[in-house]
Parts: structure tokens; sequence; C-alpha cells
């Protein structure tokens, strides 16, 4: 992501503030310089109506500018904020999945919603203020030069000490204030890490353990953010010195000069007024750096998170898409000679080739660490194998769009995540045009017309985060269903029946063999009994194809799943 192309699409809104703020300030410079004209005209008698006219003119037009500068420059950061937090949610959304995984979801959340508002506001309004403050410095230094350059020497000796004090102050606030926002991002990620396992934290009685922690993050948090604050604190304090300084020095010299007449009172007036005009000005240019430093902090985070390598960087948001043709007489799936490795010389998958029909029930079975779902993840392209070649559909999944690929694969995971919303939304997610008899199809698929049908408010019952509401059977069934109405070539089932009961195993059995129907069917399954009428079964080991047959035929000639099948009915009958 860069940011500095978002920032060039509102430039000429931009451009706009900074020119009436611009205009808005040599409104205010002229206002000294006319006051001064009219203490002239009074002290020689001469007619005022058209000075004081003048001057009420420039103060309603330096108010009309003013306001307007600042509506544009704060409409133009809002929009700048905008556009950083689509952008970058789309990458994140579209990131490559191993550098997502590796990410803390907290400091995620803290950079996209958090820095990017301080981000990109400090860029909009800081940096316009930056502007505006140069030129009122500057036209206010240039027009006391014209009254008298002798005080404004002594003036500009005065302000420049307290003006290098305050650069070195600024420098600090920088590094404070990216302390300050990478310990912001360790607190999200540390509530985010207890939140999202509160039923587990209760559990285990570790509230206090939990709160102490996360207090300690807090403090973090709260100690660099109050070294924030006194670095920026003393900034405005540094220059209050300059400026009380000089304001001594001009007028106890000024009014000197006036009694032996080497300088007009008005003159003086003038002056005395430009330095007002000038202070304040300056100490917001000193201010809007510190904001800067601040806001390069937040800059770097936003742009290290937008960095983050994508999947497919050549396929753009809403560019039109058609699902890949299906070859009917191509296996739904083939792989052919496969290897993976997530680290170097640690091999996941070793020279794996199989196919799968295009119907019916096929499982995967196999030790922890056989490889199972990884094979699920290099057919969904969430990796990349490191040799041989996957097809899906008679298409070699190295060449299709991910788009295409995942509309011919169906992917149902363990846990079977659902999302806050109604069940019709979470059922039509990966279909949105979906209309009612294609959802009345996919919920007699998964055996949940009748359950749907009781609900006061049927589909448009609201759930709760991650399903909550539904029991863990029918999730997973409505996890299918939304898969069936995607009408895929392939469904993945990554253990579905991992933590069910009996009765809602045998009923998602069901749901399987009714989806193996229509489509090839791909599971993993822990519990044999879920697939002991799959039509094959393929038994991995160390990342590897060890044999693939029926039941029956497994039982009889491979000792890996005999053994297998034996320890798990063996601990099955002892239940019963």
């Amino acid at each position: 992501m860069n940011l500095r192309e978002i920032v060039r699409r509102h430039r000429a809104l931009l451009i706009i503030g900074v020119g009436m703020g611009l205009v808005g300030a040599a409104a205010t410079l002229a206002q000294p310089w006319m006051l001064g004209r009219l203490i002239e005209a009074v002290a020689l008698d001469e007619p005022i109506a058209w000075t004081v006219t003048f001057i009420a003119l420039f103060f309603v037009a330096d108010a009309a500018l003013n306001a307007g500068h600042a509506y544009a420059i704060g409409r133009a950061g809002e929009n700048i904020v905008f556009d950083a937090r689509r952008v970058l949610g789309g990458r994140l959304l579209r990131s490559q999945f191993p550098a997502f995984s590796r990410l803390e979801h907290g400091d995620v959340f803290a950079r996209t919603v958090s820095d990017t508002s301080i981000a990109c506001l400090v860029i909009a309004q800081a940096l316009a203020q930056v502007v505006t403050s140069v030129f009122m410095v500057a036209g206010g230094i240039v027009l006391m030069a014209l009254l008298d350059w002798k005080l404004l020497l002594a003036t500009v000796g005065c302000l420049g000490l307290a003006s290098g004090g305050a650069l070195l102050l600024a420098r600090q606030v920088r590094i404070a204030a990216l302390k300050n926002r990478e310990n912001i991002g360790a607190f999200g990620s540390g509530l985010q890490r207890v939140l999202g396992a509160i039923t587990t934290v209760k559990a285990s009685r570790a509230e206090e353990r939990e709160t102490e922690e996360l207090a300690r993050l807090a403090d973090r948090v709260r100690h660099s953010g109050i070294r924030v604050t006194g670095f920026s604190s003393l900034l405005t304090p540094a220059m209050n010195v300059g400026t009380q300084l000089s304001l001594a020095v001009v007028i106890s010299w000024g009014m000197a000069r006036v009694a032996t007449g080497s300088l007009s009172p008005a003159d003086l007036t003038s002056f005395v007024m430009y330095l007002f005009y000038v202070v304040s000005p300056l100490v917001m240019l000193f201010m809007s750096i510190g904001q800067i430093q601040q806001g390069r902090a937040a800059i770097q985070r936003v742009t290290e998170l937008g960095a983050i390598p994508q999947e497919e960087e050549e396929e753009k948001a809403g560019e039109p898409r058609e699902r890949a043709a299906a070859s009917e007489s191509a296996p739904a799936v083939r792989f052919e000679g496969v290897g993976f490795s997530y680290q170097e010389d640690v091999p996941v998958l070793r020279d794996v080739s199989f196919s799968l029909p295009r119907r019916g029930l096929t499982a995967i079975v196999g030790p922890s660490g056989a490889g199972k779902t990884t094979t699920f993840q290099l057919i969904e392209r969430f990796h990349r194998p490191d040799s041989g070649t996957i097809h899906v559909a008679g298409h070699d999944t190295a060449t299709l769009k991910l788009a295409e690929l995942r509309s011919l694969v169906g992917y149902v995971e363990q846990d079977a995540p659902l999302l806050r919303g109604t069940i019709r939304q979470n059922l039509t997610y990966a279909n949105p045009g979906a209309g009612a008899e294609e959802i009345a199809r996919a919920l007699r698929l998964a055996s949940l017309e009748d359950f749907v049908a009781a609900l006061p408010d049927g589909l448009d019952t609201v759930l709760g985060e991650r399903g909550a509401g539904l029991s863990g059977g029918q999730r997973q069934r409505l996890a299918i269903a939304r898969t069936l109405l995607q009408r895929p070539e392939v469904i993945l089932l990554d253990e579905v029946t991992a933590h069910l009961d009996s009765d809602t195993e045998a009923a998602l059995r069901d749901t399987m063999a009714e989806a193996a129907g229509e489509c090839a069917v791909l599971a993993i399954a822990h519990r044999l009994s879920t697939v002991v009428q799959a039509d094959r079964i393929i038994v991995m080991e160390e990342g590897r194809v060890r044999t693939i047959g029926t039941h029956r035929e497994l039982i009889a000639s491979d000792e890996v799943y005999r053994r297998l099948a034996t320890q798990q009915f063996a601990a099955e009958d002892a239940l019963t």
C-alpha cells in the first residue's frame, strides 16, 4: 500500500484547503500594518472611515478563509483515512496465508483502526498547518524587517534559541510515539488472545493471572504514553520562553527608541502585533512538527502492514470473474508428485500422488503430522507446492485465478466458523445471489430443513459471535449447507465430526453421503467410524501416500490402517 498515492488522490482538496489557509494568513498579516496606518491617521487627524472599513473586511475575510481552510483539510483527512482503511482491509483479506498467519491479530487491529487515523489525519492536518505556519512566520518576519530590522534581530535571537530546543524535543516525541504505538499493538494482541479463549480462561480459573498480564501490557502503554505527553508538553513552554523574552526585549528597547524619536509609536505597535502574530504560528509550527513525528511512527506501522505479500497482485477487486469450466472426463482432484515444506529441509509432503473421481466420498486418514491438513491447504492454494502439480476439475491450480479455483472447491473447517449475522447471511455467504429454491435444496441436503423451519424467525434468526446459539452439529451442517450452495466440484471436510456426539455424527454422515452424490467429497477423519462407508480411503504416513483402498481392503492389507482402526474401535467399545 502506497500512502503517497492515496494522498495524491485527494491533493485537489488539500491544495484548496492550503490555498485558503495561505490567503487567510495574508489577510491576517495585513491587519497589523493597517492598524499601524490607522494610528498614524488618527495622530495626523486624517479621515479613518475607509481604513476602518478595510480592517473590518479583512477581519471577516480572515475568519471565513480560516473556516474554509479547516473544513477542506479536515474533509481531505477523513477521505484519506477512508481510502487507507479500504485499501489496507483489502490487502489484508487478499494477503498470502503464511504471511498473515505470522501476524498478531490484535496488532493488526490497532494498525488498521488507530494507526491509520493518526497517520492520515497528521498527513493532512499537520502538514497543512506547517505550510500556513511557515508562510505566516516568513511573512511576519519580512514585514517586521521592513518596520525595524534591529528589533527583528533581537526577536530572532530570542526565538531561535527556543526553536532549537523545540526541534530536539520533536525528535524525542517521534521516538517515544513509535514505542507507544508498538505497546498499543501488544496490548491489543494480548486482549484478543484472552477474549478469543474466554471459556478456557474461565474454566482454568485464570482470570486473575490474565488480568494481571493485561494490566502489565496496559501499564507499558501508559508509561510510553506519558513519555510522549511529557515531551509534547514541553514544546509549547519552550516556545513561550522565547516569546516572553523577545516580547520583553522588544517593548523595553522599542519604548526607549520611541522616547528618542528613532521609532514611531505606530511602527512599534505594528511590530509588537506582528510579534504576537508570528509567535502563535511558530508555536503551531513546532506543535505540528511534533504531531508529524508521532504520525511518522504510525505511518511506518501502516506502511509495514500494507506491504504484506498478496496472493494475486494482478487480480483487481470488482473485476468480472467467470467460473472455470470443469472437464467431465478429468478427475475432481489429481496430485502428481507433490512435495511441500513449511521450513527448508523439513518436508511435510513427499512425492504425493493420488486422484479423486468426480463423485463419491474419499477419506484421508493417518497419524498426526502425516500431512492431511497441508494437503487441503495446497488444494485451496493457501500455499503453493514446492514440486509436482495439482489439478482440480482438469485445471492446473498454479495457472487458475484464485477466484476461479475457490469457486470449484468448497472448504469446511474443523471448527466451522460462522459470522455474526443471520442464518441466511451465513448460508449465502459464498453465493449471495442464491434463490429460494437453491437455499431450500442446500438445507435439505444438510438436514437443516426442520430445524430452520422451527425457529421463530427462520432464516432471519440472528446468530452471535462464531455462530453462538447453534450446537456444534448445527454449526457443522450449516457450514456444509453454505458450501453446497456454492455448488463446488470438490468439498473438503477437515475433521468435521471430531467433536460431535454419536447421534450428531450419524446425521452428519448422512449429509456427507448426500453431498457425495453431487460432487467429490474429500474428508479428513480421525474418527474412522465416520468414513467406514467411504468409497475409498487414502492412508498417509510421514508425508507420503501409503496406500489407497476401502475399509475392508485396508483392514486386511495395511498394518497402519489396521492399527488405527483397532485402537479407535477398541476405545469406542470400551465406552459402550
